[in-house]
């Protein structure tokens, strides 16, 4: 009733109506935070079928040219895909199996790594023992309790392994099979999608979706590979140079720790330092294998990467920072391979459902707009005083070519009768002859 009286017209008043539309913004605000809150406990509700299904989606569209270059040299869609799993099997069979022994011996050091570790440890004891007394005064000060029990609650590995391998068995198994299927069935699934689309326009649009994802996810991981592959060469190398033990395995897991920028990265570099300490003396030799890694992985970083992919598929190092935090904390491991593809897929779809405007589209202040007028007009103007100058020249080049046109015309007539003039002297006879040429009678 107030609503409707609020302003003697039936009509709701400025501050209802403000109201109302508060309500309305924050109902959708809500719809969109319920979303985004089922999303995430579907992902993480359904790691053990989505986390395998997304990184077979990744790892096909990587896959994508080779499948279309052997699909037209007349293989068969299925067969192509069945070639490209079984490349994929081949090639993590092979790293399996050559850094299987290297990785085995290292895991059987790891006592005396650790052990070795202990003893450098020791060094820091006292700078420990003195934070441990300023606790136990802070803890004093506040009333807190001198005694702090922490249980520790152990559990078999060997029980943990086995009920841990179904699940991964499972998660192989389903990863190999969406990449067959999405290789396989990759047209098809186009081709539906496009047929759901009820206009022209959306289809173009979705079209150029599917070819910007694919190109841009296999570009980029593509070139990943072969930048990872160059730094497990390089890492290798080095730690051979240095007489780190078990090189290749360093230089292996370098390549693969590489597909996951930033966390990778300090992963590889934590490792080489604790395996710096543990088997290397000297503060010197701990820290080479370390420094120089960090080395490699700056010119990759700064200079090799970014001359290889270019500008096109770089991202925001934020973004990507946000991306790959996501997708550790849902899915683990398995999210960090997921995230800059993900990335990639999600800002391709943005560019396309929500485009940038065109910069001649972009609203220009005004002081600029009147600039932009008057330097088009004064140049307007210099255009047309140009134009006029070479009117007028060519009208006087005009004039004197009719001039000269005529003066050669008339001249001829005149030298002709000259000529005639000049002939007919000649005929005449001399004075004092007769007309036929003799001498006149005394």
């Amino acid at each position: 009733m107030a609503s409707s009286q609020g302003n003697g017209l039936g009509l709701p008043s400025a501050s209802e109506t403000q109201f109302e539309r508060v309500l309305t913004n924050a109902s959708r605000m809500g719809i969109v935070f319920l979303a985004c809150i089922a999303v995430l406990v579907t992902l993480k509700i359904g790691q053990v079928i989505l986390a395998p299904v997304l990184l077979a989606i990744a790892i096909g569209l990587m896959f994508g040219p080779l499948a279309d270059r052997l699909e037209k040299l007349g293989i068969p869609p299925a067969l192509s895909a069945g070639v490209v799993v079984l490349l994929l099997i081949t090639v993590i069979a092979t790293g399996v199996m050559v850094f299987a022994v290297p990785l085995s011996e290292w895991v059987g050091e790891i006592p005396r790594i650790w052990a070795k570790l202990k003893t450098e440890l020791e060094s820091f004891k006292q700078p420990l023992a003195a934070l441990s007394a300023l606790q136990d005064q802070i803890r004093n000060l506040v009333g807190g309790s001198n005694a702090m029990s922490v249980q520790v609650e152990s559990g078999s590995t060997l029980t943990d392994i086995a009920f841990l391998a179904p699940a991964i068995g499972a998660q192989v198994l389903i990863f190999l099979a969406s990449l067959y299927f999405f290789i396989a069935t990759r047209e098809h699934i186009r081709i539906s999608v496009l047929s759901l689309c009820v206009s022209r326009r959306m289809r173009w649009r979705t079209a150029h979706v599917f070819r910007d994802v694919e190109q841009r996810v296999s570009r980029f991981l593509l070139s990943v590979t072969a930048i990872n592959l160059c730094v497990g060469i390089a890492v290798s190398i080095v730690m051979w140079l240095i007489g780190m033990p078990s090189p290749l395995l360093w230089g292996g897991m370098a390549a693969v720790l590489n597909y996951i920028p930033y966390v990778g990265q300090g992963t590889m570099a934590v490792m080489l330092l604790l395996v710096g300490f543990g088997t290397q003396d000297g503060l010197q030799a701990i820290l080479t294998p370390t420094v120089l890694y960090l080395a490699i992985n700056f010119m990759e970083g700064q200079i090799i990467t970014p001359h290889l992919i270019g500008r096109t598929l770089t991202l925001n190092p934020f973004l990507i920072f946000l991306s790959i935090s996501f997708w550790l904390w849902i899915w683990g491991p398995v999210g960090g391979l997921v995230a800059v593809p993900s990335l990639l897929i999600l800002t391709s779809l943005l560019s396309h459902v929500m485009p940038n405007r065109p910069p001649e589209e972009a609203p220009i202040p005004e002081r600029v707009r009147r600039r932009v007028v008057r330097e088009a007009a004064e140049e307007i103007a210099a255009k047309r005083q140009e134009e006029e100058a070479a009117a007028k020249a060519a009208e006087e080049e005009r004039k004197k070519g009719a001039e000269a046109k005529a003066s050669a015309k008339d001249a001829p007539a005149d030298t002709k009768q000259a000529a005639t003039r000049r002939r007919r002297k000649r005929m005449e006879p001399p004075a004092g002859t007769a007309p036929d040429g003799t001498a006149a009678a005394g």
